[in-house]
C-alpha cells in the first residue's frame, strides 16, 4: 500500500475502533497545527499497526488497555475501554482483568487510577456496579 491507501485504510479502522463520531469530532478539530499530525497517526497507528494480521481488535485492544495502563494515560485508557467494549468485543470483566494483569507489571497505583477510569466509563456505558466481594470489579 502507498501512504494514500495507508491513510485511507487507517481512516476505515480508526472509525471502526474507536467509533465514527469519535473520528469525525477528531477531524472537525483538526487545525492547521494538528492537521498532519492527525493524518500521520491515522496512516501509521491506524493504517499499519492496527491493520497487521498478527493480532485481532480484542486483543490488540487489551494490549492498548495494559499500555495505557502502565503509562497513566486516563484520557487515552478511557477512549479505549470505551471502544473495546462497544466496538472490539471486550466485556466489562475482561477490562477489570487486564487491568488486574498490568497492577503486577506497571504498580498498584497506576492500576488503581484505570480501574477508576474502567469503572467511570463503563457505568456511563450503562454496566450496572457489582457488589463488593462479587468476584467481579467491572
Amino acid at each position: 500500500m502507498d501512504e494514500n491507501d495507508r491513510r485511507a485504510h487507517g481512516f476505515e479502522v480508526r472509525s471502526q475502533v474507536l467509533g465514527q463520531a469519535y473520528v469525525d469530532a477528531a477531524v472537525i478539530g483538526s487545525s492547521a497545527l494538528t492537521a498532519d499530525f492527525q493524518e500521520y497517526l491515522t496512516r501509521t497507528a491506524w493504517g499499519e499497526i492496527w491493520s497487521r494480521p498478527g493480532l485481532d481488535r480484542k486483543h490488540r485492544s487489551m494490549v492498548t488497555i495494559s499500555v495505557l495502563t502502565a503509562l497513566g494515560h486516563e484520557h487515552e485508557l478511557a477512549l479505549h475501554i470505551r471502544a473495546a467494549v462497544q466496538n472490539n468485543g471486550l466485556t466489562p470483566e475482561e477490562v477489570a482483568e487486564v487491568i488486574m494483569h498490568a497492577s503486577v507489571y506497571a504498580g498498584l497505583p497506576a492500576a488503581n487510577r484505570a480501574m477508576a477510569v474502567a469503572q467511570r466509563e463503563l457505568a456511563e456505558l450503562g454496566f450496572a456496579q457489582a457488589e463488593p466481594g462479587s468476584g467481579n470489579s467491572g
